[in-house]
């Protein structure tokens, strides 16, 4: 009997049955295993150990924090993994998981240290598996953080074969007196747009409904690219345009704005005691929302509660502080440029959050 045949205990019994018949190959994940290793390497003395072990180790001292408050996070980067993944993009999905990511902790003005990610595919392909964890990776170092061992899960018959879902966790770390909370917003201070990259990871779902009604609108040119390319476009990570003002008394709130648009995500970081006034007229709309509006005939309202129409994070700084975030953001190639303002507000009355103007399409 030849030593591939071996089994603990004795031969197989002819026709019977194994894991591999069942779906999943147990070699070809040690194998995609293996080829994580440089992927998830780290430079990085605060994590004690890589792949191989049941868990990951952190050490929880902070030097260089006075009062180090840890944040943690978990995303996914919704049905835009199915349309990358169709498209075999998967490099470009990576970058949007780990931005969107870290974008979440970095408006409570915190730094990552480090992603855990975790894949559930329906058959494992080590290729495509060894693809997205080398981007993963490569997306958190150019962020300053570690991609540490996650998991990956071959379930067959939960997901079809070439079906890949990605999430992830974050661990940041925030000095105490740092924290951005929203808690300082007042009136007078300034709402202050970041420009998004495109649609970044929201709103997927109609686009998608939109390219079953009309395959034709996946090639369409949209100011010299296919509309397909423009919105699988990487969803735009903050964290270098922002960290410079961490600690800084103009600094005042930021919101990530994701689904529910400028309106829900912002009035999630004001106090019931103001409003925010924002000038619709002032926003810079990148085209592929208008080809969205177009092609769905959506209404404005509904655009401005799915997507961020070029928005992808707000700021609200003190008056006065406008050109310090603008040099920042300048410094990190992000546009930064001021739609609105804050005012007083009684208790319940009125939307924290008030639109005028028109959407400048």
């Amino acid at each position: 009997m030849a030593p591939s045949e071996h089994v603990v205990g004795g031969s197989a019994p002819a026709g019977a049955a194994t894991y591999r018949d069942a779906g999943v190959d147990i070699a070809a994940a040690d194998a995609a295993k293996r080829d994580m290793a440089a992927a998830l390497a780290s430079s990085d003395p605060r994590i004690l150990n890589g792949i191989g072990p049941f868990a990951t180790l952190i050490d929880g001292r902070f030097a260089e924090y006075r009062e180090p408050v840890l944040v943690m996070k978990t995303e996914e980067p919704g049905s835009k993994q199915k349309l990358a993944v169709s498209q075999g993009s998967y490099r470009s999905i990576c970058y949007d998981l780990v931005h969107h990511l870290i974008d979440d902790i970095v408006v409570m003005g915190a730094q990552p240290v480090a992603v855990q990610d975790a894949i559930v595919c329906g058959q494992l392909e080590p290729s495509v598996v060894a693809t997205l964890v080398r981007s993963l990776g490569e997306a958190c170092r150019a962020q300053g953080c570690t991609l540490t061992g996650g998991e990956t899960s071959e379930q067959p018959g939960v997901l079809d074969a070439g079906t890949y879902v990605i999430t992830a966790s974050v661990l940041g770390v925030a000095e105490r007196s740092h924290i951005v909370d929203g808690a300082a917003i007042a009136a007078g201070d300034t709402v202050m747009a970041l420009a998004s990259s495109g649609v970044h990871t929201n709103g997927i779902s109609l686009i998608r409904r939109l390219l079953e009604d009309d395959p034709a609108l996946a090639t369409r040119d949209v100011a010299g690219e296919p509309f397909l390319q423009r919105v699988l476009e990487p969803h735009r990570c903050y964290r270098e345009a922002l960290q410079p003002l961490f600690g800084a008394a103009s600094l005042h709130g930021l919101a990530h704005i994701t689904g529910g648009g400028i309106r829900d995500n912002l009035t999630r970081v004001l106090p019931t005691t103001v409003q925010a006034r924002i000038d619709l007229a002032r926003l810079d709309i990148p085209p592929v929302f208008g080809a969205i509006r177009d092609a769905g005939g959506v209404s404005d309202e509904e655009m401005l509660h799915v997507y961020n129409l070029g928005v992808g994070m707000t700021a609200v700084v003190a008056a006065g502080a406008e050109g310090e975030l603008a040099d920042a953001c300048r410094e990190a190639e992000v546009v930064c440029y001021p739609i609105g303002e804050i005012v007083e507000r009684q208790t319940g009355a009125g939307e924290p959050v008030a639109f005028g103007g028109s959407l400048p399409w």
